[in-house]
């Protein structure tokens, strides 16, 4: 993608002063740089990413990077320039990371299907159920007995112990094991599927 950086914008009319004083460490005019170019650059910034929060993110981190090497902006010819040169490249950055991320949670996806023989077009809470039932079928014999009962029989601790004939102690036991099995297999081998599971199905294995 092309980035046009032909954004009408104007250099302020004190700008070498509040440069000066900015490379000399004055957080105030700082400030003043930040309010005064903040709304333009992320503006900008949206247009190429259509994401607010990415333009958000990607303005903090040029004026942060302005801020780490501010003994250098009075050698600045230009600094409009400067700032949307560092923009431009912090935003072509952005892009190429989202571009790349996309690829791998393809990849991810294609590998889960094909390790969990799961059918193709379903939900990521189907997904996710399927993967889980899945790994509920490695558990060992009475570990699997013992979770199946907790979380589809829904019966307490107490009551699975009597029915197994084993202490309430031991049925924890293999309910925490089982837990740590799941959940660290979601999050070794699908990050994106573990992320699902940490932002809104971790009901499943309360």
């Amino acid at each position: 993608m092309q980035l046009n950086l032909t954004l009408p914008i104007r250099p302020l009319h004190n700008e070498n002063e509040i440069l000066s004083k900015v490379a000399s460490g004055d957080t105030r005019a700082f400030s003043c740089l930040f309010d005064s170019y903040y709304k333009h650059l992320g503006q900008y910034v949206y247009r190429v990413t259509e994401s607010a929060e990415a333009a958000e993110e990607i303005v903090q981190d040029v004026f942060v990077k302005i801020w780490a090497k501010r003994q250098d902006l009075t050698a600045i010819e230009s600094f409009t320039n400067y700032l949307f040169i560092i923009t431009r490249n912090r935003t072509y950055r952005f892009l190429k990371e989202r571009a790349s991320a996309h690829i791998k949670q393809q990849e991810w996806e294609r590998q889960y299907q094909e390790e969990f023989h799961l059918p193709d077009n379903i939900s990521p809470e189907e997904n996710l159920c399927l993967v889980i039932d899945r790994l509920i079928e490695k558990l060992p014999p009475q570990q699997k007995k013992v979770y199946e009962l907790s979380r589809v029989g829904l019966l307490k601790h107490s009551e699975i112990a009597e029915m197994l004939s084993i202490s309430t102690e031991t049925v924890k036991k293999h309910i925490m094991a089982a837990n740590k099995f799941i959940k660290e297999n979601l999050s070794e081998k699908n990050d994106l599927v573990f992320l699902l599971f940490v932002m809104g199905y971790a009901h499943f294995l309360k």
